[in-house]
């Protein structure tokens, strides 16, 4: 079995994406934006950008991951 991508290149915006901007994030846009893209969300992906650059790649993280980070974060 091969390794899921952990990333989506800049050059994909899935279609129907909703992405979802931080509740911390001010207008400067200094947060993050995350999704769950079709292809990722079958295997339980979130994606996640920096909203400064949204044209730029999102990472992809498992939801323990996500959590993970979020709990060593706050």
């Amino acid at each position: 079995m091969s390794a899921l991508p952990r990333n989506v290149p800049s050059a994909v915006d899935p279609p129907g994406v909703r992405w979802l901007r931080s509740s911390y994030s001010t207008g400067a846009n200094n947060c993050v934006e995350t999704a769950r893209p079709d292809t990722a969300a079958r295997d339980g992906l979130l994606a996640v950008r920096d909203s400064k650059n949204t044209t730029g790649p999102a990472l992809l993280f498992s939801p323990e991951s996500w959590e993970g980070f979020l709990t060593a974060f706050r």
